[in-house]
C-alpha cells in the first residue's frame, strides 16, 4: 500500500515506523476474516485493513476525526490479524502509533477522559490493593460492571505462603500492577512450582506496572517511564551485580505483561540511556509456558495420584497465541502431567474481549465477546476454565459459574 507521509510526519520516527508497516499491507482482506469487531460489528473500518486505511490518511494529512478515534478505540489490539497476515504486517505496532496521533489531535469528552485517567492512575497506584479489599467488603452492593471485576472471597493462606528454599537456578518474577491484589495466588503458586522444580523466584520490589496500561490508554511517555522503572529495578540481577547472582530468565505469569516486556527493545530503541538495557532484558523475558517442557519431568514423580478438577478447557489469550506466538505448550504439558486438557477448536483463536482495560472503555462489545466464547466453553463439560492471564481470568469469571483459573495454580494444588 502507497504512503505519501504529511510534512509533520517526514523524518519523525513514528513517521518512518508506520510508513514501512503500511507499505507491506497489501489489502488482502484475511486478517478481516480472523477480526473479533469485524465479526461483531460488520464494519470495514472496524477492521485492521479499514483502520490501517485510516492511520494512513491521518499520516498523509487528511483531518482526524472523533470518528477515527471511535474507530481505533474499538480494535483489542488481539493481534490475531498479525497471526493471519500473509504479509508480516505488524499491525499492533501501527495502531499504537496511529492511536497516539490521534491523542493529540482529538480531545476526548471530559468524562472519557476522566474514566481513561482514573483506570491509568488508578490501576497502577499502591492504593489499588486496599481499593481492592474494600471492594470485596462491599461486592454485593456494585453494580454489576464493577462487580464483574471484584473477584469474590478473599485470599487464603496458601496464596500468601511463598516457598524460601535457594537453589542455583534463579529467576525473576514480576508481580505485576494488579495482580496482587486481585489474585496473589497465581504468584505464590509460580513461586512453589518453580521451587518444585528446582528453581527459585526473586521479585524486584521496586518493579510495577509492565507499562502496557498508560501505553494503550493514550499516554505513551507514561509507558516508557514504567518500562524505565522496571529495568532499573532488574538490572541489578540482570547484570549479576547483586550477592543473588545473575537470574536466567525474567519471568511473565501474565501473558500481557509477556507481550509488552518482549516489546521493551523496540519501544526504548531510540532511548541512548536504555536501548542496550531494554534489548538484554526483552531477550531474557519468558511467559512462564515456555519454562513448562523443562518442569514436566522433574514435577511428574511430585503429583498427587489423585487430585480433583482434571477435564480442564483451555482458553489461550491472545497475547500469547498472537501477540508472543506461543501455541500448544500448555495443553500439551498438562497433558503429559495426567491432565485433560480441552480447547474451543471453533473459535479458540478468538479474544474474549477482556484485553486489558477493553472490558471497563467498551463492555457492550466486550461482554459479546466473552458470551460467544463461554458459549465455546461450555459443551467441554471441564470442571474448570484455565487461561493464562489475568484478565482474560476476571473477564471469563464474571460470566459463569464455572472456576476460571490460571494454570499454574491447578498444577500447584496437584503437587504432593
Amino acid at each position: 500500500m502507497r504512503i505519501d507521509l504529511a510534512p509533520e510526519f517526514q523524518g519523525t520516527p513514528e513517521g518512518q515506523e508506520a510508513a514501512a508497516i503500511v507499505r507491506k499491507c497489501v489489502h488482502c482482506g484475511f486478517c478481516t476474516a480472523t477480526c473479533p469487531t469485524y465479526q461483531l460489528l460488520g464494519d470495514e473500518l472496524d477492521g485492521p485493513r479499514g483502520r490501517i486505511y485510516l492511520i494512513k490518511e491521518m499520516l498523509e494529512g487528511a483531518p482526524v476525526t472523533r470518528d477515527t478515534q471511535l474507530h481505533l478505540d474499538r480494535c483489542l489490539t488481539c493481534r490475531n490479524c498479525e497471526s493471519t497476515c500473509p504479509s508480516g504486517v505488524q499491525y499492533g505496532h501501527l495502531v499504537d502509533i496511529g492511536r497516539q496521533v490521534v491523542e493529540r489531535k482529538v480531545q476526548r469528552p471530559a468524562a472519557e477522559r476522566a474514566k481513561r485517567w482514573a483506570l491509568k492512575a488508578g490501576l497502577t497506584s499502591p492504593l489499588f490493593g486496599p481499593a481492592m479489599a474494600l471492594g470485596r467488603a462491599v461486592r454485593p452492593l456494585l453494580p454489576a460492571l464493577l462487580k464483574d471485576k471484584v473477584p469474590a472471597g478473599s485470599a487464603g493462606a496458601r496464596a500468601r505462603f511463598w516457598p524460601t528454599r535457594s537453589h542455583p537456578r534463579k529467576v525473576l518474577l514480576l508481580l505485576g500492577c494488579v495482580q496482587p491484589a486481585m489474585m496473589p495466588g497465581i504468584n505464590s503458586a509460580t513461586a512453589r512450582v518453580l521451587d518444585a522444580a528446582g528453581i527459585q523466584t526473586l521479585v524486584a520490589d521496586d518493579a510495577g506496572c509492565c507499562g502496557a496500561i498508560r501505553s494503550h490508554l493514550g499516554d505513551a511517555e507514561g509507558g516508557l517511564a514504567d518500562m524505565r522503572r522496571n529495568i532499573d529495578a532488574w538490572w541489578p540481577l540482570v547484570d549479576g551485580l547483586t550477592s543473588e547472582g545473575t537470574v536466567e530468565a525474567i519471568v511473565m505469569n501474565a501473558s500481557g505483561c509477556g507481550v509488552t516486556v518482549k516489546d521493551y527493545g523496540h519501544a526504548l530503541r531510540h532511548d541512548p540511556d536504555y536501548a542496550e538495557k531494554a534489548r538484554r532484558v526483552s531477550a531474557l523475558t519468558k511467559d512462564l509456558s515456555e519454562l513448562l517442557p523443562a518442569l514436566v519431568a522433574p514435577l511428574k514423580p511430585k503429583l498427587r495420584k489423585q487430585r480433583a478438577a482434571t477435564r480442564l478447557a483451555f482458553h489461550p489469550p491472545c497475547t500469547l497465541q498472537h501477540g508472543q506466538q506461543l501455541r500448544g505448550d500448555v495443553e500439551r504439558c498438562l497433558g503429559e502431567l495426567g491432565f485433560e486438557v480441552r480447547l474451543a477448536v471453533a473459535d479458540d483463536h478468538l479474544c474474549c474481549g477482556s484485553a486489558g482495560t477493553y472490558s471497563v472503555l467498551q463492555p457492550e462489545l466486550a461482554h459479546r465477546l466473552r458470551d460467544r466464547k463461554l458459549e465455546q466453553l461450555a459443551p467441554l463439560q471441564a470442571q474448570a476454565i484455565v487461561s493464562a492471564n489475568i484478565g482474560c481470568i476476571q473477564h471469563l469469571q464474571g460470566g459463569t459459574n464455572t472456576p476460571v483459573r490460571h494454570w499454574v495454580e491447578v498444577l500447584d494444588e496437584a503437587l504432593a
